[in-house]
């Protein structure tokens, strides 16, 4: 069964869009147990809108019946989505089906299983937006040109027959008088079907310029500096507003309805570009609408890439990006603005890495699966990357990265919860191109989940509208109370607050994902042991499959 599941995801990842709401990655991978059933499900989003998603489900645990689908978009609610449509098992035992996606916005797919092991209901975020301009095929262009001049020759002879031959008995002959009333007729017919034409050309480009200018996603553009003394270095985002005033603007964003993912209202990532061997991890603090301010880390000088993930009250999520130059830090500046900021620097990507070697591990670690490439961590245990198939791995393949921990006498040691879960990973192509923030769940934000499942729990038509200051002031209050709780007791609180994903606590975290494109990769796997946040670095190579 797991090389049937390996066939299709492989097939349909492989043609795969990229994502707006991380950069050059794959639409939304999910692994999820909901009651008694366990399921790997794919949903690739289209990138024209309307379009057609594509939805996947593969029941890895569970008897079920039937499996239906449906988007349901956060604006209409439970009350505007449209009913489910049935998936259809295929011969390799997933069920599949097209679900037409009407809107652009924030959107899910909500399946509905039934079966033996009870009804149960799974939403799946997914951002409904265009991201793609699609050129008609030049056969398809030709063909269609020529059959439209044949009606309107067809349509210009009938104008021209109705004000001659129409109106003469069979087998009469066809004066001079009514041969110029069909020349006449004709060229009239002529000129109000090039006006008709006319017409449509130019509604047709006012709807394709629309298209461009108003529907077809455009990310907004930071514009981030560094402030402060050399001992005291601020990294300031701030929103790039020009063109906010204009209300098709598609780059104008509601800011002040940002909500918390794992309790923070941005997760900013830093990677030192080329080698990718400086890394940081920060939570800034939102000074106003637009703006959001971070102590810098001690990180060493260089050109970094900069990844601000956010979401929004509407569940829609997406990654803001930008590049700054950073000075040699001074001696003593690691200071951070949040407890949960984390940074470090290792080897290049372009080098071989320092360690490869299988760990020395006892009994404890035997069960945890076929260890792989092992790193060493800050505070003397390590990480290692379990039943990694190979050196190389293959563009749209799916695959469940698994990473153990272990002290430094080769024991399990168990991971803490870090930000409400088991861990967080990061993975970043060599040339950058591709960025994805993950989680154990999959490739999607649990705030955006919440605010997805809580909006289709609500029975009203329309969102309630609540003032932005009020909604802004509210949400600082619940972060700002976050900070000040101890650990345990924040960890509760996130985890309340994603009631259908329990963690584990073991040594083990696990993330769901398929490399979108050949290359080479590094991935930063982060979790928590003893109250310190540690980083696991890995590197693999990613190649195009042979078939």
């Amino acid at each position: 069964m797991k090389r049937f599941l390996m066939i299709w995801l492989a097939v349909s990842l492989l043609l795969a869009l990229p994502a707006w709401a991380h950069i050059g990655s794959a639409g939304v991978v999910v692994e999820k147990q909901v009651g008694k059933y366990s399921l790997l499900i794919s949903v690739q989003p289209p990138d024209v809108v309307p379009g057609v998603a594509k939805v996947a489900v593969f029941v890895q645990q569970g008897r079920v019946s039937a499996i239906g689908a449906r988007p349901v978009y956060f604006f209409a609610g439970d009350k505007g989505a449209p009913t489910h449509d049935e998936l259809m098992k295929t011969a390799d035992g997933s069920y599949q089906a097209d679900i037409w996606l009407m809107e652009s916005g924030s959107s899910s797919i909500e399946l509905s299983l039934d079966g033996p092991d009870g009804h149960q209901q799974v939403i799946v975020p997914v951002v409904s937006v265009a991201t793609a301009l699609r050129e008609m095929p030049a056969g398809t262009g030709i063909g269609l040109a020529a059959m439209g001049l044949l009606l309107i020759a067809m349509l210009v002879t009938i104008v021209g027959a109705s004000n001659a031959d129409g109106v003469l008995a069979t087998g009469q002959v066809t004066p001079a008088k009514l041969r110029r009333r069909r020349l006449v007729g004709m060229g009239v017919g002529l000129v109000v079907v090039t006006l008709v034409l006319t017409g449509w050309r130019t509604w047709w480009n006012h709807t394709s310029d629309a298209y461009r200018t108003e529907q077809l996603y455009q990310k907004p553009a930071l514009n981030t500096v560094i402030t402060g003394p050399a001992t005291s270095r601020q990294l300031a985002i701030r929103l790039d507003t020009t063109g906010f005033g204009q209300p098709d603007n598609q780059k104008r964003r509601q800011m002040s309805f940002l909500i918390p993912d794992h309790g923070k209202l941005m997760h900013t990532f830093l990677v030192r570009v080329p080698g990718l061997d400086a890394f940081a991890h920060l939570h800034p603090t939102r000074r106003d609408s637009l703006e959001f301010t971070s102590q810098l880390p001690g990180l060493p000088a260089g050109k970094y890439l900069l990844f601000s993930d956010v979401v929004y009250r509407s569940g829609f999520s997406e990654t803001l990006t930008d590049t700054l130059d950073l000075p040699a830090p001074v001696a003593g500046t690691n200071a951070v603005t949040d407890a949960d900021d984390s940074w470090l620097t290792t080897n290049a990507i372009s080098t071989k890495p320092a360690e490869t070697t299988m760990a020395r591990l006892d009994n404890t670690m035997a069960v945890c699966g076929k260890p792989g490439d092992r790193v060493p961590l800050s505070d003397g245990s390590s990480m290692l990357w379990m039943d990694k198939p190979g050196a190389v791995l293959e563009t749209g393949k799916p695959y469940v990265l698994k990473f153990a921990l272990a002290d430094a006498n080769g024991t399990a040691t168990p991971i803490e919860p870090y930000l409400g879960m088991s861990g967080h990973g990061v993975i970043v192509h060599n040339d950058g191109s591709v960025y994805i923030h993950l989680h154990p769940v999959g490739t999607y934000s649990m705030a955006a989940e919440g605010s997805l499942v809580n909006r289709i729990a609500d029975t009203a038509r329309n969102v309630p509208s609540i003032s932005a200051v009020t909604f802004r002031d509210s949400i600082d209050r619940y972060v700002a109370h976050l900070k000040t709780l101890p650990e345990a007791e924040k960890n509760k609180v996130l985890a309340a607050a994603m009631p259908s994903h329990e963690m584990k606590i073991n040594n083990m975290v696990s993330f769901p994902y398929s490399f979108p494109k050949a290359g080479r990769y590094r991935i930063w796997v982060q979790v928590k042991r003893q109250n310190k946040v540690l980083t696991g670095v890995f590197d693999t190579d990613v190649e195009e499959p042979l078939m």
